[in-house]
């Protein structure tokens, strides 16, 4: 498949480094330009591409980049993207780490429907739970006894079943975890949150999860620090 990864930090590098190993077709683009990723380049085999070309004629576009970052995508960067692409959103909110506040977040939507709202597609979210050096290291073959699996939220059963498809192909178990929604089951501080469970414990995760944004993920008036200095 023809694969643009939107971002090219830890989870974008690893997922054009897993996706490339399988045979796909990788572009891989940030906000400063292509001439900043030849190191990604060579560890991954991705190609580097202006953010444009990264989605042209792309069957599956990957966003992942910091949230607070993106509303700041060129606002016609889908317009002439076909609605049958599947869009991937990998990303999560850290007010008091990175994103600072975001009112539509804190207020109650999912994650994944603001990113749907800036960006102007659906999306399916994968890929946010798991350590990205894990999601790099701990794959393993289809029938592996305790093989970690990944929830798959989204609306459209079709996208959806294309997302889980290529979590099976970089060694994951794929577990269908409802509507976009439902996605705030897989947010950060959720039990399947970085849990590295099997099938069934993400099954059994994704029910034990508190719709309540717990208050150490919430926004200050001093938001944001850093990782080593959350604020």
């Amino acid at each position: 498949m023809k694969i643009g990864i939107i971002g090219a930090g830890n989870i974008g590098s690893v997922l054009a480094l897993r996706l490339v190993e399988k045979g796909h077709e990788v572009r891989i683009g940030n906000s400063r330009g292509p001439g900043t990723l030849g190191d990604v380049e060579r560890e991954t085999g991705a190609r580097p591409a202006e953010l444009k070309d990264v989605v042209k004629d792309a069957e599956v576009i990957v966003v992942t980049i910091p949230e607070a970052k993106v509303p700041n995508l060129p606002k016609d960067l889908f317009a002439d993207v076909p609605a049958s692409v599947v869009v991937i959103d990998t990303g999560n909110y850290y007010p008091r780490h990175r994103d600072g506040r975001i009112t539509g977040i804190e207020s109650g939507t999912p994650e994944s429907r603001w990113v749907e709202q800036q960006i102007g597609r659906p999306v399916v979210k994968a890929f946010n739970n798991i350590y990205a050096e894990h999601l790099r290291r701990k794959g393993a073959p289809q029938g592996t006894p305790g093989r970690i699996a990944l929830p798959v939220a989204g609306d459209d059963p079709k996208a959806k079943a294309v997302v889980m498809r290529l979590v099976d192909e970089v060694g994951f178990d794929a577990v269908d975890a409802g509507t976009i929604d439902e996605s705030w089951r897989q947010q950060p501080a959720t039990p399947v949150y970085t849990g590295d469970f099997d099938a069934a414990g993400v099954r059994a995760a994704l029910q034990k999860a508190d719709p309540a944004r717990k208050p150490e993920w919430r926004a200050t008036d001093n938001s944001p620090g850093d990782f080593a200095n959350p604020a």
